[in-house]
């Protein structure tokens, strides 16, 4: 379908004279202000494709040609690429929704445990039963016995006392005193008139403080103290690996000093790589959520194909961006490696510590 331009030559948006379609200040297109319903929708589908087709068209580099998206973008061939940072945002939006969807399967466990009657009688329908394989079958009965707390010795089916069972376990996680005030006090105003009866001296710390106010509230509002972290963890996370993009660049810069490359270029590598295993792990969950529970062993086998193609991209893409021999590539990949997994663990530690101050 065809747009219809306006025959006015000043650009609405800005009121730059213009010398054709495009305005070469703002980069409004000028179009008729007055449009049908199909021109409207002409013109936001158009827009939609032109990002699909770029999006598509930066995959192959992305995925084939290691480190050549870099070279391309810091060349200034850039036009028919999307832009780095638009792209490790959408890349890592459907990355992190699949991880967080692979991970919200809630287990149900049963608290009211079976009487040895019941667990017998269990024990006995899951035996008689010919669908299940035996090499199963004993294991389902070990599971059983376990789960509600139940031992056999000599044959005989006893109380098991020395260890919890995972029922108990999972009870324990869920209940909300996990996080236990270091005090008597039921609220934390009672918490602070008791400090202030107390000698100056014999007071509590502003750390012991802080913790008795946060685990006052968590005891006094019933709050799953386990369930609100991870919440904030998922929320935190993606965030973290954002503010690790730029750290990663310094590395880079520091590792690859004598290529004289500027800070910016190192950050537009670190964006590239990151999009291409976000997007390359997206694609492995994708097709382990559709694969059958079968291919326990073919999974496993996968994953390690996964890690050996994650590091051959690394190796490949930092020889083609900063033409190192292969030695000294892979020496510095190994140094480089070890400081970003020691810069990842702090920064997931303050990811952590921040969570946990923040979570209530």
């Amino acid at each position: 379908m065809k747009k219809h331009y306006r025959k006015e030559t000043d650009c609405l948006n800005c009121g730059t004279t213009l010398q054709g379609p495009f305005c070469h200040v703002c980069g409004q297109e000028n179009l008729q202000i007055k449009e049908s319903f199909g021109h409207m929708m002409n013109h936001a589908i158009s827009d939609y494709f032109h990002f699909d087709q770029k999006f598509f068209h930066t995959l192959k580099p992305l995925f084939f040609k290691p480190g050549l998206l870099t070279n391309e973008y810091m060349a200034g061939r850039r036009a028919q690429y999307l832009h780095p940072v638009k792209m490790y945002i959408f890349i890592s939006l459907v990355y992190f929704l699949l991880v967080f969807q692979q991970n919200t399967d809630v287990i149900k466990v049963n608290t009211n445990f079976m009487t040895i009657e019941q667990v017998n009688d269990s024990v006995k329908a899951i035996r008689q039963n010919s669908d299940i394989p035996s090499e199963a079958k004993e294991e389902a009965i070990n599971d059983l016995y376990h789960d509600n707390g139940y031992v056999v010795i000599n044959k005989h089916l006893v109380k098991d006392t020395s260890k919890k069972t995972r029922a108990r376990l999972a009870e324990e996680q869920k209940n909300p005193g996990i996080m236990n005030p270091m005090t008597t006090d039921t609220t934390y105003a009672q918490y602070l008139a008791s400090q202030q009866k107390l000698p100056e001296a014999k007071r509590d710390g502003w750390l012991e403080r802080y913790y008795n106010k946060k685990a006052l509230a968590i005891k006094e509002q019933k709050i799953n103290i386990k369930d609100v972290m991870e919440e904030g963890i998922k929320h935190n996370f993606p965030k973290m690996m954002f503010v690790l993009l730029p750290l990663f660049a310094l590395i880079l810069m520091i590792t690859f000093w004598c290529s004289k490359k500027y800070y910016v270029e190192h950050l537009i590598y670190a964006f590239h790589l990151h999009c291409f295993i976000f997007l390359f792990l997206s694609v492995l969950l994708i097709l382990k959520m559709i694969a059958p529970a079968s291919w326990g062993t073919v999974n496993g086998w996968i994953s390690f194909a996964a890690v050996l193609t994650i590091t051959w991209y690394i190796y490949r893409s930092l020889r083609v961006v900063y033409h190192r021999s292969r030695w000294r590539t892979i020496t510095k990949m190994i140094g480089m490696s070890f400081t970003y997994c020691v810069v990842f663990c702090v920064c997931m530690a303050l990811m952590v510590i921040i969570t946990a101050v923040t979570a209530v």
